[in-house]
């Protein structure tokens, strides 16, 4: 691993914005660092791993354009920026982060403490890479790997480093089917998803290993990072990487593909919210999709609070990102510079893929000339957070 290094965003006109009742404060890194591009793990699309803890700090991810190489990023409430070698995808409610390091072969996992120290560990039988994804406040780390068959199975990593494999009931075990864990709560529980021979589902596995599986109503398959075509158009062609995500009560957002009758290639994305007891709500970004196709939906993270963050692809393939409040009111998130053009690679517009439990809100938005940049949103009346 390489050193870390500091550095702050420049000023001018990636400064600050506040156009009444919302705040955003969007930050652009310095010339060789301005491009982010995908996860390896995502090979349909950029998808900027953007995470937010309570304090403010965010975690993510660009492509060094001297050497061509990803490296991840922190940023502290105060604005600083420090680098440091690995592709960050989750960090706790502590500050501790993981994500994946590269070591010349396929992809390990890292942890990442609050001082700056970098472990990287790997996962029995992950021949083919191995794709941490969330952790808990207790340092327990979940996530998942390729076997040799180009299945994946998801893993749990205790802070011994002890690893524990699974897969959910059902899954398929040929290429590119199986097992997703995504997020991890507070109590240990892991959300995520399953893919078979033709469609894919969600999952909640609870802390004694008890594995719970789920699909939505009316639905043609819940979002996961390689779905079958079966569903539809593959929403990672639009610049994203759709998760079910779990808060510390054991609400979970998503999103799942409802088809059009009679069109195998059409149909529209809708977000979710499940609850503790397996109800569900759900919900669209906009007043209603597009008739008949398409305006597409997709719920990212959720806060203690029940605040889901997503965004919303719309007929013009322009992302936009959305708050959605526990009472169901929606707020659409458009960074000040955001692109609004027709595009497929990345598309332009705004995406919201993380949010605290202040309900800060955090991730990344692709500007008309194609450079993808960083914003904070901070919600009207916040009087905790002074942007700098």
């Amino acid at each position: 691993m390489s050193s870390p290094s500091s550095s702050r965003s420049p000023d001018g006109a990636d400064g600050l914005h506040f156009p009444w009742p919302f705040g955003f404060y969007r930050w652009a890194f310095p010339p060789t660092l301005r491009r982010v591009h995908s996860l390896p793990s995502t090979p349909r699309g950029p998808a900027p791993a953007l995470s937010i803890d309570p304090a403010g700090t965010i975690t993510g991810f660009y492509t060094d354009a001297a050497t061509g190489t990803n490296r991840g990023f922190v940023r502290t409430p105060d604005g600083a920026i420090t680098t440091f070698d690995g592709i960050p995808w989750g960090i706790s409610l502590s500050g501790t982060i993981t994500g994946t390091a590269s070591t010349g072969g396929p992809t390990t996992g890292f942890v990442r403490a609050r001082d700056g120290s970098i472990t990287t560990f790997e996962v029995p039988d992950a021949v083919n890479g191995v794709f941490p994804s969330g952790i808990s406040p207790a340092g327990v780390i979940t996530g998942t790997y390729f076997d040799a068959n180009g299945a994946t199975h998801g893993f749990l990593r205790a802070p011994d480093g002890t690893i524990t494999a699974f897969d959910a009931p059902g899954a398929g075990t040929g290429f590119f089917e199986g097992t997703w864990a995504l997020n991890i709560n507070p109590p240990g529980a892991v959300a995520g998803c399953y893919e078979d021979f033709d469609s894919s589902h969600g999952f909640l596995r609870a802390r004694d290993g008890t594995i719970t599986t789920f699909d939505a109503p009316d639905a043609g398959g819940v979002s996961c990072p390689l779905a079958s075509p079966a569903q539809g158009f593959f929403p990672y062609a639009f610049g994203t990487f759709p998760l079910v995500s779990i808060n510390p009560a054991g609400e979970m957002t998503g999103s799942y593909f409802e088809p059009i009758s009679g069109n195998p290639f059409g149909g529209n994305w809708r977000g979710f919210l499940r609850a503790k007891d397996g109800s569900f709500t759900t919900f669209d970004a906009v007043p209603s999709p597009s008739s008949p196709c398409c305006t597409w939906t997709f719920g990212i993270s959720i806060n203690p609070a029940g605040v889901i963050a997503g965004f919303d692809n719309d007929a013009a393939f322009v992302n936009h990102g959305f708050v959605r409040a526990k009472d169901g009111t929606v707020t659409i998130l458009d960074a000040p510079g955001a692109g609004t053009g027709v595009s497929f690679y990345p598309n332009e517009g705004t995406l919201a893929l993380g949010i605290n439990p202040a309900g800060r809100v955090t991730g990344p938005y692709v500007d008309a000339n194609k450079v993808i940049h960083g914003f904070l949103w901070i919600p009207h009346g916040n009087k905790s957070v002074t942007p700098q």
